[in-house]
């Protein structure tokens, strides 16, 4: 990319003025570290409902930036560019578009409901060695990160591949004027984001707009409503052979998706299966079918399929060895990703010492000096305090890395020979290519090594930190709920992420999960809310704000801030409003609005209650009752001071059922995890429990399976033992075939009682079932939710999340 500021302007329809400065780089996040700042970038800045980066612009010049895309005039700073949009998203997919006609290579664009990114990294690993291409980032699909990945393209890849995901009539439209994609590959077809489309066959007439100018289509006939809507729209283009010879015919017939151009259908179908053994289960055997599809139609060497695809679909943070912080950003590697995994160790490490280890680039398509030279520069803007190089060219090019630096040949001797200092107490980014294996490296440096893991998905609590903060009134804040390990999510990795999202409060229940969250970093206000006298010294001392909900405890703490020196420290007033848990009473309002002014070392902060019932349409009476009662009783309160308050009672379900209880700010609590009230499909449920099948057994009819052989089997039946029982969480009451796990996306009942570390499931007719292959607990993208078992059990999904035990391996997924 490289464009005048002026030149964009008239691509975008915007005004210009200023610098008319050269720009070769796109930033949207302020927050972001950027480790291509300094490379010529231009700062976009956008206006949502509850944000405006237009409030960062100085910010942004302080650290370099001189060109700026802005959807309002702004105030001029020197040696300074501008571009005014009505519309900074609009303006950024119409630059793409306009970028995107010089690039001279193939552009592949890839959509479907699901492995978008599973198929696009997987043609990444076969593509030849002599092959320069680009690929999107990760699941860069959206309305904004199509354009931005457009924009990353250098120019002069031979392949660039994109993804392309829509929910809804009319994005497609937009995308495909950006990417005007040459070949189009569909992936499968189901009902993920399906709720803003009439049927099926309507959301695939949108997908196959993005084929409207390309001159081949790759797809899988076993997606039935897929072919159908392929065959409609296309009359008259035959399907290819497996040699990839297409019948050809004129898609000028095709209902004008493609005018006036030839066009080639290939299905993959037609192609030989991979081996099971080796690709798995029948899912991704029509996925390695799509891939050596592809391969046939560009004319690339057919897929060897020697190995299992170990595509690392998204970022995952784990705890690391010698309380590390451990991000495994493994098996894509290439500039851009690097940079973006740069990025997000910036914000990780807070304050943590920062260890990448690298390993070789393979296919940048420059020569090794410049190459190593890039990325020497990107690890100095990223701050990094020790480089473990592997490989060696990254060896040989080791003085151009301004740091602490160790290198190695293999990911084997660096697992060997790797110093504790390099890792201990440290943020330590994993980023290597496949060919060296980093998964080994991942294992070696892996806190807990137990076979299940615990899934929390950060972009799908960022959707719902969004969702709710959408409903929010202009300045009204946001408190989250991170009490009880985050609902068993776990503490600091939740924290971080609220604290980089710009959450004003973070809530905890006790003293020490407060205390944990300043040592790793946490620096934003955090309240506690059950705050008792003996934990006030350890509070003050990590400036931790208490919930005050009587009298006494009111006089405890002012004495505890008194004795350490301190003045108008904050504090929240807790009104009981008729849950009767904690709180003042309304008749002991008088006695507390008397007593505040006694103590000056005490300042409140706030005034909150909580509604009981806000979830329970048949309670909406109460819950009014409730709301009203506060506004009267907090109004009595804050009237009484002579400084500003925060007033808040809306929970999660509140924040939408009874928007007029907003006040000043909201808490966001389960709503944050998933879950909040019954029918709100819009919120995405946030955790997975998932294990391994350890053995398998073939057992005659009569047998009978586990404890007090309560497992009687009917029938021939074979089993599998799973490494997941009643101590890290799965209730007992599940037994018996009341829960059903997912095996290869098929139920399996749960045979006999739970065990303490263990169990057994029934896998009878599902085929291709190994020893070693995944099995789902619960997730609400694999059909069996959390509300399901919550339902099961007679209890709450609150219950069930924080039931996981912490023997359990947590994993963070980031985009």
């Amino acid at each position: 990319m490289n464009y005048t500021l002026s030149t964009i302007a008239a691509v975008c329809g915007g005004s210009f003025s200023g610098c008319d400065r050269t720009v070769r780089t796109v930033v949207t996040d302020s927050r972001s570290l950027s480790c291509e700042l300094g490379a010529e970038p231009l700062f976009v800045a956008m206006r949502g409902a509850n944000h405006d980066s237009h409030e960062f612009l100085r910010e942004m010049y302080d650290r370099g930036v001189r060109a700026f895309l802005v959807e309002r005039p702004v105030e001029p700073m020197p040696e300074c560019g501008y571009v005014i949009v009505t519309n900074a998203i609009d303006a950024l997919q119409a630059l793409a578009a306009d970028y995107r006609t010089q690039f001279r290579g193939t552009v592949v664009g890839i959509t479907g409901s699901n492995g978008k990114t599973v198929i696009k990294e997987w043609i990444a690993e076969e593509l030849p060695a002599d092959v320069k291409y680009y690929r999107s980032p990760k699941s860069y699909n959206s309305q904004l990160g199509v354009p931005l990945s457009v924009l990353m393209l250098e120019g002069d890849e031979q392949l660039a591949i994109f993804e392309a995901g829509i929910s809804q009539t009319g994005e497609m439209e937009r995308l495909e004027r950006i990417i005007r994609p040459d070949v189009v590959l569909f992936t499968s077809l189901g009902d993920a984001h399906q709720e803003y489309f009439r049927d099926i066959r309507q959301k695939c007439d949108e997908k196959l707009l993005l084929a409207r100018n390309a001159s081949k289509i790759i797809y899988h006939s076993y997606y039935t409503p897929l072919k159908e809507r392929i065959e409609a729209r296309f009359a008259g283009v035959g399907p290819a052979s497996p040699t990839g010879n297409a019948k050809v015919g004129n898609a000028a017939t095709a209902g004008n998706t493609a005018p006036h151009r030839a066009m080639q259908l290939i299905d993959a179908a037609e192609f030989p299966e991979a081996p099971a053994a080796v690709v798995g289960n029948a899912a991704s055997r029509r996925n390695a079918q799509l891939v050596e599809a592809f391969c046939a139609t560009m004319g690339y060497p057919a897929p060897a399929f020697s190995t299992a695809p170990a595509v690392a679909m998204r970022l995952e943070v784990k705890e690391g060895i010698y309380d590390s912080v451990l991000i495994d950003d493994a098996y894509n590697l290439d500039l851009n990703s690097l940079a973006l995994a740069l990025d997000y160790l910036h914000t990780v490490a807070l304050g943590r010492r920062r260890t990448l280890v690298l390993s070789d680039i393979a296919q940048s398509g420059q020569t090794d000096n410049e190459l190593y030279r890039r990325v020497a520069e990107m690890v100095s803007r990223a701050e990094i305090d020790t480089l473990v190089g592997v490989g060696p060219k990254l060896k040989r090019y080791g003085e151009l890395f301004n740091c602490s630096k160790v290198f190695f040949a293999s990911t084997d001797e660096c697992i060997d020979r790797i110093d504790r200092q390099f890792v201990a107490g440290c943020a330590v980014l994993l980023k290597g290519a496949r060919d060296f294996r980093f998964e080994k490296l991942a294992h070696a440096l892996a806190r807990r090594s137990h076979t299940t893991v615990l899934e929390i998905d950060l972009d799908a609590m960022i959707h719902n930190l969004n969702w709710f903060r959408s409903k929010l009134a202009p300045q009204t804040k946001l408190v989250a709920m991170v009490k009880a390990n985050s609902y068993g999510a776990g503490n600091f990795e939740i924290a971080q992420m609220l604290q980089y999202q710009g959450v004003d409060y973070l809530a905890v229940a006790f003293a020490d999960e407060g205390v944990l969250l300043r040592e790793r970093g946490i620096t934003m206000p955090v309240v506690v809310l059950n705050a008792d006298a003996d934990s006030f010294d350890l509070m003050i001392a990590n400036r931790l704000e208490p919930e005050i909900y009587s009298l006494r405890s009111l006089s405890d703490f002012a004495t505890a801030v008194a004795h350490a020196g301190e003045t108008r420290y904050p504090i929240h007033i807790k009104l009981d409003t008729g849950m009767h848990r904690l709180g003042f009473m309304e008749n002991e309002l008088p006695a507390l609005c008397d007593a505040l002014p006694r103590y000056p070392q005490v300042q409140v902060a706030s005034i909150f209650s909580h509604l009981n019932c806000s979830d329970i349409p048949e309670e909406d009476a109460y819950t009014r009752e409730q709301i009203a009662r506060y506004d009267r009783m907090s109004t009595a309160v804050s009237t009484s001071l002579s400084y500003p308050v925060i007033r808040h009672t809306a929970n999660s379900a509140a924040i939408d059922r009874f928007p007029k209880a907003q006040f000043d700010m909201c808490r966001l609590g389960l709503g944050l995890y998933g879950f909040g009230y019954e029918h709100n499909d819009a919120l995405q449920p946030v955790t997975a429990l998932k294990t391994r099948i350890v053995q398998i057994k073939h057992l005659p009819a009569g047998e009978t399976v586990g404890y007090g052989r309560a497992g009687k089997l009917a029938r021939p039946t074979v089993t599998a033992t799973i490494p997941v029982g009643y101590a890290d969480g799965l209730d007992r009451h599940l037994g018996c075939g009341r829960w059903s796990v997912l095996v290869g996306g098929r139920p399996a009942p749960i045979v006999g009682r739970i065990c303490m570390d263990s169990c057994m499931i029934d896998i009878t007719g599902i085929d291709d079932i190994r020893e070693g292959d995944e099995v789902t607990i619960f997730s609400a993208a694999a059909g069996n939710d959390l509300e399901t078992m919550a339902r099961v059990l007679d209890t709450i999904p609150y219950e069930i999340m924080t039931s996981v035990s912490n023997r359990v391996k947590r994993i963070y997924l980031k985009e």
